[in-house]
């Protein structure tokens, strides 16, 4: 018992070593312009002489650390993919034609609305918002950006769109994350999750169609259309041929084939095109690989939109997140983050204050740890017995992991989503966070749905139990 009590860290010491990142991390945003690196770096040595001031041993802190970083390889992977598929894509002309055939055929009023419809589909097919923001996402800013729309709203409906389809996809990692660690049907979480989901993205278009009315064709300047367009014809082989490349990859994934083995065969066919297509040699294409595309049109926009891609453009996302997940590790393996948690649960007394609860709890592990997938297996392993006891159904405890945790992990600018949104739309959170309707929209009607009672299923037939009615209503 000694022992125990022993490595029980408080949660007033608990607090401590996020309060201490976070001002920090403020500062060197703020004032310095930094970049988050060292205030997590900081926030973990803090989190770290605490556990040991409480009787952690070098070796259990340490591993936590790894265990933190072991949860990010599969994003890192994905993140390496990435930079290689946009690096090749660029490079074969594949993103040059994206954008060549959206400007000719998107009008900029409806551009918000149809880019975000479009992204919302392509993840519901292959169920990775990444994978859609760095293929898809990418050419979309290139479109949206030409048209004289700002950055911060084509990023907004991108991400909207992509989280929406991430959401509701059966083939994305974290809704059958959210429902297995639940114990919850696939399908009746999704199902569940419709309540919440559909009507952000329906206020999300609304929001988009008034948006885009402000960039109709009287005030775009078609000036700079033409001229991007005619850049692009210049610069590369533009071919409707093209788009079978990542019409190939949209295939593969809804085929159930995972991302990295689909998003390998992209690299490779987006690599032959620059050789064959493009007319680059072997040499050039293999450098695009590594250090991405390079090129001198002669127009800022698009020098601007293609000088990028490649393992190296990918470095500085790679190693915040290994920094952030070394925080995370450090946090959880202390017992800090439960210490946290434990202390908001204790706000939950009735059913309705634990869905809102769990949806907060969701969110803060996003700000505390950092990875999305942390904000659905922490609350996710503590919550169950306590949505028993409230003889509420597991789908309630899934669907608000997801409304809390997957969808508003792009608004923390140290957490994996937003650090890879940054590198691969080249937009800061604080920026693009207005635009992301649907992200902030969800937790809202999340929590405003708990506190009037609606679609909240219980156990028992659907009714609720009357043994335990005071504590519910």
């Amino acid at each position: 018992m000694k022992e125990l009590s022993k490595k029980q860290v408080p949660f007033s010491l608990a607090l401590i070593p996020l309060l201490v990142m976070i001002v920090i991390m403020a500062v060197t945003i703020v004032v310095f312009e930094g970049s988050p690196h060292i205030p997590l770096i900081v926030g973990t040595i803090v989190a770290s002489l605490i556990a040991w001031r409480y009787g952690y041993q070098w070796k259990e802190i340490e591993e936590g650390a790894y265990k933190g970083i072991r949860l990010a390889l599969p994003a890192i992977l994905i993140i390496l993919m990435v930079g290689l598929t946009i690096g090749s894509w660029i490079g074969g002309g594949i993103v040059a034609t994206m954008i060549y055939y959206g400007l000719k055929l998107i009008t900029p009023s409806l551009f918000l609305v149809s880019i975000c419809i479009i992204c919302a589909i392509v993840t519901l097919a292959i169920g990775s918002s990444w994978s859609t923001m760095g293929t898809i996402g990418v050419a979309g800013m290139g479109i949206g950006i030409s048209m004289g729309i700002p950055a911060p709203m084509v990023a907004g409906a991108i991400i909207s769109g992509s989280y929406f389809g991430d959401k509701m996809s059966p083939l994305s990692d974290t809704t059958n994350l959210a429902s297995g660690i639940t114990n919850t049907d696939l399908f009746e979480h999704i199902k569940h999750m419709f309540y919440t989901t559909i009507p952000a993205l329906v206020i999300a278009l609304i929001v988009y169609w008034f948006m885009g009315k402000r960039f109709s064709g009287s005030s775009i300047n078609s000036e700079k259309i033409s001229e991007v367009m005619g850049v692009l014809e210049t610069s590369f082989v533009i071919s409707p041929w093209l788009l079978l490349v990542p019409a190939a990859v949209i295939l593969l994934v809804a085929k159930k084939v995972p991302a990295l083995p689909a998003l390998t065969v992209g690299v490779f066919l987006g690599w032959i095109c620059h050789i064959f297509v493009q007319g680059g040699n072997v040499g050039d294409a293999v450098n695009t690989l590594q250090g991405g595309f390079s090129i001198e049109s002669g127009n800022a926009l698009v020098d601007e939109l293609f000088n990028r891609g490649g393992i190296d453009d990918m470095m500085y996302t790679i190693s915040l997140t290994i920094v952030a997940m070394t925080f995370g590790g450090v946090m959880e393996q202390t017992g800090m983050l439960k210490a946290i948690v434990d202390q908001i649960l204790k706000l939950a007394r009735t059913a309705k204050s634990l869905i809102v609860t769990t949806i907060v709890s969701a969110f803060f592990t996003n700000v505390a740890a950092a990875e999305q997938y942390i904000s659905i297996l922490l609350p996710g392993r503590m919550y169950p017995e306590a949505y028993k006891d409230k003889n509420l159904h597991s789908k309630n405890l899934s669907r608000a992991l997801e409304d809390g945790g997957t969808v508003t992990s792009p608004f923390v600018p140290w957490n994996t989503c937003a650090v890879f949104i940054m590198s691969t739309l080249a937009v800061h959170p604080f920026e693009y966070a207005p635009y992301a309707i649907l992200n902030y929209s969800v937790p809202i009607i999340a929590i405003f749905f708990a506190f009037i009672g609606y679609k909240i299923q219980y156990l028992k037939g659907g009714q609720k139990d009357t043994t335990k009615q005071q504590k519910i209503s």
